[in-house]
């Protein structure tokens, strides 16, 4: 017996060297290993050397494989990141470790993406196109208050612009003005322009890709104090779109037994109807971390980092089950499932490239956007031939969105966008040669330069203020599920618009 048990702690340390020197906490072999083995192998509970370090609280383990370069984006078998881990320890030490690195690597990762994606865009063809955004509810008050507004793109070369009107909602009412939000894009240098064309003042946020790649260091990207605690009080909330059994399904019109496919006209263009299936949007809340008063619920477990006391044996054998065992604190997760539903109108002869024009220029804003970042996740499903015209979704149980596609490479109209604003705001055709002028020939005057900054815990913690307002307003209804606004919101570079929105369920309307 002892010798079978000898032989088969020697073969996962065989099979599993960098892990095995994990779970002892053997630093010191473990910064000699490291030289030779993969530091990225998976155990067989799905977990990298760096992830099991973690878990076990083993910090000075985490140094060392930091310092390696272990990804610390990866995720492990159960779809959790290094953070979320780390921060499930309690341990603020791990925290800030993990979340200086992890904020370097998206640092890094969203400047050295640039060149490639503005070689994309750049190639692509240009295009003029608005979008209109309509929304709704059943609900009285939250419908007075729904807003609807026509967001104006341009694409020329290497540059956008984009052009919006609703910036605010205070006093439940939406708070308009006039902005327009310009990115120019050249081979090693990018620039962002906020113009406020009311008050005649531009903000420019500009960097130089090859020295701000410089700048970004490991030291420079300390977390603070605050960042730390936040995250230590906060539930650590995981949203994510379960698309394996999506389908696209043709809308059918017309009497039953005289049915066909449903088709419309969407801005002159000849659409296919699609209702959209089996999609489950997952929100997976954990609260481990939290002290019995920041969860009013349960008990703390401080240091019990494998509180079952599985055996190196147990756990690199994948044929032994754990019987839902497992390292780590004793994890206390809710998990809510919202079945999505929505329509999309496809149209095959529209002249704009989903993949060619549209997905580069959201993956570069998905670089430095959670928001952005979602919405590539929603627009990569496997969508019917041809360009989504229009798209309804609800947003929430008490709200839909309705985004339609139109006026594309037609920078002319008889109407103004909104009639208070018919004297002030220049039309399409106007707008087109003020976008091949800077601002400052438009006699604007400039605020201070602003510099590029990660984007803030702010937020991911709005999403789960987000979620939680809406549990806490659905005693009318105990099937009410709730939907992230970050997904669809995400369609906008507007994030006074996309907060503001999200205020309206976060300060307490919907009651």
């Amino acid at each position: 017996m002892l010798s079978a048990t000898a032989a088969s702690v020697e073969d996962f340390s065989l099979r599993f060297p960098l892990h095995t020197l994990v779970w002892e906490n053997d630093y010191r072999k473990l910064e000699k290993e490291i030289q030779t083995s993969n530091i990225e192998e998976v155990d067989p509970r799905g977990r990298t050397p760096l992830h099991l370090a973690v878990s076990l609280g083993h910090l000075e383990s985490v140094r060392v494989l930091l310092r390696h370069g272990a990804d610390v984006s990866k995720e492990n078998g159960k779809n959790w990141t290094v953070l979320q881990e780390a921060v499930s320890t309690g341990d603020p030490e791990m925290v800030l470790l993990v979340l200086q690195r992890r904020d370097y690597l998206k640092a890094s990762t969203a400047l050295g993406g640039v060149p490639e994606l503005l070689c994309k865009i750049r190639e692509s063809p240009d295009f003029y196109m608005e979008m209109k955004w309509e929304f709704t509810s059943w609900i009285p008050l939250v419908s007075r208050v729904c807003p609807s507004d026509v967001c104006r793109i341009w694409k020329s070369g290497a540059c956008l612009r984009v052009d919006t009107n609703l910036l605010g909602f205070e006093n439940m009412t939406w708070i308009r003005g006039r902005r327009s939000y310009i990115f120019r894009g050249e081979d090693n240098c990018t620039e962002l322009m906020e113009v406020n064309h009311e008050d005649e003042v531009v903000d420019t946020e500009r960097f130089d890709l090859s020295r701000e790649m410089e700048d970004v260091t490991l030291d420079s990207m300390q977390p603070a104090e605050q960042e730390v605690a936040k995250r230590l009080t906060t539930p650590i909330v995981n949203t994510y779109l379960d698309t394996k059994n999506i389908a696209f399904e043709r809308s059918k019109s017309g009497i039953w037994g005289w049915r066909s496919d449903r088709t419309e006209v969407v801005n002159g263009f000849e659409a296919q109807v699609f209702s959209v299936n089996n999609v489950n949007v997952v929100i997976r809340t954990r609260t481990e971390h939290l002290t019995d008063e920041e969860k009013d619920m349960t008990m703390e477990f401080a240091t019990a980092t494998n509180p079952t006391a599985i055996t190196p044996d147990e756990y690199f054998n994948p044929d032994f089950d754990l019987q839902g065992r497992d390292i780590g604190r004793p994890i206390e997760l809710t998990i809510r499932t919202q079945k999505f539903k929505g329509t999309l109108w496809m149209s095959e002869e529209h002249p704009l490239s989903l993949v060619e024009q549209v997905t580069p220029i959201i993956d570069l804003m998905a670089r430095t956007s959670t928001h952005f970042a979602r919405l590539r996740d929603f627009i990569n499903l496997r969508f019917p031939p041809g360009f989504p015209v229009k798209i309804e979704i609800p947003l929430f149980h008490v709200l839909n969105a309705r985004i339609t596609f139109g006026n594309v490479n037609n920078c002319s109209t008889d109407e103004p966008l909104d009639s208070n604003q018919s004297a002030s705001t220049p039309t399409p055709t106007e707008e087109k040669s003020d976008n091949q002028r800077r601002p400052f020939d438009w006699g604007y005057r400039h605020s201070n330069t602003r510099h590029y900054n990660p984007v803030s815990h702010d937020e991911e913690l709005l999403q789960y203020a987000i979620q939680q307002s809406l549990l806490e307003s659905s005693a009318l209804n105990s099937q009410v599920r709730e939907r992230p606004l970050s997904v669809f919101c995400a369609f906008l570079d507007d994030v006074s618009l996309k907060n503001s929105l999200a205020g309206c369920f976060v300060s307490g309307h919907l009651e």
